[in-house]
């Protein structure tokens, strides 16, 4: 097993969904033993030993005497003097003694070792870990086999040594023992001491942590946060590895406002099950006046080769918990939360493939007492029932009916349906009515195509039936309806050499045509439970329906064109420039619209697409949406970035939705002051570097900032300070503001809140100051 392990690890990493950034720490399933392998034992790498003089008795004692090596398999060993007893292979070193394998490198006074069962041990020894970068020093090292060794009194740091050979490191981690057993996958460390700037901040009498990827028991580092809400945080997780595919994590924690609880999480990894559960729990928030908690489950798997099923549910205790704990839900709408549970069966024959499924699909909506930010809830599913085929026939069915190079395949589908529909408790929704649909969703098609375009005629068909639990506007409690809609779908993909800017490349040309012709449906008895208006896009320009869902069908008779071309660079194969621009035209007024005003108006607003990466350093892209009718801009949005090289990025962006929002938006990772490390973070001496990080958002129609975070980042290069304010707007009026600091020793785990994660998703293009490390440093 490497050296290079030698105290690389020094806190046991695995992660916790409450309590840090995941530190990557897989779970994995138990091998069997009966796949263990054994080294053999009468095999022997030959031995080579060299230097300045040699003597030697026949098979019984060797002295070597300047500049000497000696290798064995992967070990290299050099000192001044050797002495090699052949009867009991045991090799005696003294002088400058250097022990490498595998990337680790050990120095020392002297050495004693039996090469072939490679025990014995190092005097005074130093070690530097080229896969790491840290070094350090230990009053002995004993080498106990292959897999196994003990280092006395034995530290560990990345930051480098300085050149005049003084030992001035700002972080070192201290130990009085420490066993590694790599073949258990375990490193008990006994007095273990985190020391910064020469002040301990982090003990443990025994301290167990894994070595490679095999997790570890033990206390992860301590949480810290601070916001407005519930004052200073701190929590002290305990990672729990009960077998390798399953583990636990529990964080006790106290807040200062609000009380002590706990988070917890359980994740497991089976062959034909996986998942995870966790549950957040404040016994009495002393603020609230009752007990908060946070459920969530993950889980999926197989119960046989082609039926699955997935879990995906969260809910918490009250309507207030997304305000005051954000941070410990996993949703990306922390305001509407959802409880799925899914399974599928899929069945394949000669002719197509056949899904069924099966849903039961709730929601929690978390509602505020102002009217302007509540929300409609959408329906719950009660379940949900159906059936999906797809089929095609191939070319071959075809071939005689086609010109010579022409392809075509004969394709079709089909959906059916029940769902039964109804409304979560408390909900908002403008909708009243509940009941019960089924549907069926069916098209064919005959897709043409050649080598640069394609022609695609379409037959599809929208039918429905409803019973609802309360009357319709005609009264009746049932209605019926079908739709069938017609439609061609016709492009070109068209290329030229060209050359942009003096660079060669190559120009593509891209237009595109769909006719859809959808006849007129009375629709406004019709109750709506899924069918929401598609956002009018790019894409959606040439989408059959102006509607998700199966419950509205918009009347169409029209035809979407538009076109793109592309400027793609001949010697890396990057996209250097892109301009497109797409529209409708109306062939007949539409009634069934989007917005409920029929339109009259013959040409649709008409979408502009451009964007530029003209060189490494800068990228631009927009979208623009102009009101036909008026010329009016209705929608808008610009972006701008300038990334001239590693840790450096500026991005800017406009939003504009005419009558709803305008948004500017500034976001930054830039060297403030400090040595100057465009290629790598981090070098020798550990000289500080100050970088400033952030992302700014102002709302131009409400005149205020909403969600921003403000930070700065000090590297040292072998460690890392962050350290800034984030806001989250929780309301029209109400804001959540979190303290954020956290500690990252390079090579340790971080310490304090989750300041990393926090940058990540907030500023585009950002990169850790540690994600590119390169192995400075000397020995002590």
């Amino acid at each position: 097993m490497p050296l290079a392990a030698l105290l690389a690890v020094a806190l046991p990493a695995a992660p916790s969904a409450f309590a840090q950034e995941s530190a990557g720490e897989p779970l994995a399933l138990k091998p069997s033993k009966q796949l263990n392998q054994t080294r053999r034992k009468d095999v022997r790498p030959a031995m080579a030993l060299q230097a300045d003089r040699i003597t030697s008795e026949v098979d019984q004692l060797s002295t070597a005497e300047g500049d000497v090596q000696l290798r064995y398999g992967g070990i290299l060993l050099k000192s001044r003097t050797l002495r090699y007893d052949h009867e009991q292979d045991l090799a005696t070193a003294e002088g400058n003694v250097e022990l490498s394998q595998n990337g680790a490198l050990l120095r020392g006074p002297s050495l004693s070792l039996f090469v072939d069962r490679f025990e014995g041990q190092m005097d005074s020894p130093n070690y530097f870990f080229s896969t790491t970068g840290g070094s350090g020093s230990a009053k002995v090292l004993r080498f106990i086999g292959e897999q196994r060794m003990q280092a006395d009194e034995a530290t560990y740091s990345t930051c480098p040594v300085s050149e005049d050979g003084e030992r001035k490191r700002d972080w070192v981690l201290i130990t009085k023992s420490l066993k590694l057993d790599f073949e258990a996958g375990e490193g008990v460390a006994t007095g273990a001491t985190v020391q910064f700037l020469g002040v301990p901040i982090l003990a443990a009498p025994s301290l167990s942590f894994p070595l490679g990827d095999q997790p570890k028991s033990g206390l992860l580092p301590s949480n810290v946060n601070i916001d407005n809400r519930s004052g200073f945080e701190f929590g002290q997780p305990y990672y729990w590895s009960i077998a390798p595919n399953r583990d636990a994590t529990f964080t006790p924690y106290v807040m200062t406002k609000r009380g002590a609880g706990i988070d917890s999480e359980f994740r497991y990894l089976e062959s034909e099950h996986r998942g995870s559960m966790s549950f957040a729990w404040l016994p009495k928030d002393q603020v609230a006046g009752r007990s908060r908690w946070d459920l969530r489950l993950l889980n999926q798997g197989d119960l046989t080769d082609t039926w699955r099923y997935e879990i995906n549910a969260e809910r918490v205790s009250d309507e207030d918990y997304w305000k005051d704990f954000r941070r410990r839900m996993s949703t990306q709408t922390p305001r509407l939360l959802q409880q799925d549970f899914k399974t599928q069966k899929d069945y394949t024959f000669g002719w197509g493939d056949v899904q069924t499924y099966a849903r039961v699909q709730h929601w929690q909506a978390l509602q505020v007492p102002e009217a302007d930010d509540q929300f409609s809830s959408p329906y719950q599913r009660s379940p949900q029932i159906g059936m999906r085929l797809q089929t095609g026939a191939d070319d071959s069915v075809l071939a005689g009916y086609l010109p010579t190079g022409r392809r075509a395949r004969l394709e079709g589908g089909v959906e059916v349906e029940y769902n039964r529909f109804d409304l979560p408790t408390g909900s908002l929704s403008t909708q009243t009515q509940t009941g019960e649909r089924v549907h069926m969703l069916g098209h064919v098609s005959l897709p043409f195509s050649g080598a640069a375009w394609w022609l695609i005629p379409k037959v599809s068909l929208n039918a429905a039936s409803y019973r609802t639990d309360q009357p319709l506007l005609n009264g009746e409690r049932s209605i019926s309806r079908t739709i069938p809609t017609f439609s061609i779908d016709h492009g070109w993909i068209l290329e030229r050499d060209t050359t942009l800017f003096g660079q060669n490349a190559r120009q593509t040309l891209e237009p595109r045509l769909l006719y859809v012709n959808t006849p007129y449906r009375d629709q406004s008895n019709v109750p709506n439970f899924d069918s929401a208006p598609k956002d009018y896009n790019f894409d959606s320009v040439f989408a059959e329906n102006q509607f998700s869902g199966v419950d509205r069908v918009s009347d169409s008779h029209m035809v979407a064109f538009g076109a793109t071309t592309r400027w793609i660079e001949d010697e890396r194969g990057e996209e250097q420039l892109r301009l497109g621009m797409v529209q409708r035209y109306l062939l007949r007024d539409q009634k069934i619209t989007p917005d409920g005003t029929p339109q009259t108006h013959r040409l649709s607003d008409v979408v502009l697409l451009g964007s530029a990466h003209l060189n490494q350093a800068w990228w631009t892209d927009s979208t623009l949406q102009l009101n036909s009718s008026d010329g009016k801009v209705e929608r808008t949005v610009l972006r701008l970035r300038y990334s001239p090289g590693p840790f450096r990025t500026l991005s800017a962006s406009y939003r504009l939705a005419r009558g709803q929002s305008e948004q500017l938006e500034l976001a930054w990772q830039w060297p403030l002051f400090g040595p100057d490390r465009k290629a790598v973070s981090g070098g020798p001496g550990c000289q500080g570097a100050w970088y400033g990080a952030g992302r700014l958002q102002y709302s131009m129609r409400d005149k205020r900032f909403t969600d921003s975070v403000v930070g700065a980042e000090y590297d040292s290069g072998c460690w890392i300070l962050r350290m800034g304010v984030e806001r989250e707007a929780t309301g029209r009026a109400e804001t959540n503001t979190r303290l954020i600091l956290q500690l990252e020793l390079v090579g340790l785990s971080p310490l304090g809140s989750n300041a990393l994660k926090v940058l990540r998703d907030n500023i585009p293009g950002y990169r850790s100051l540690s994600s590119e490390r390169s192995a400075f440093g000397t020995y002590d």
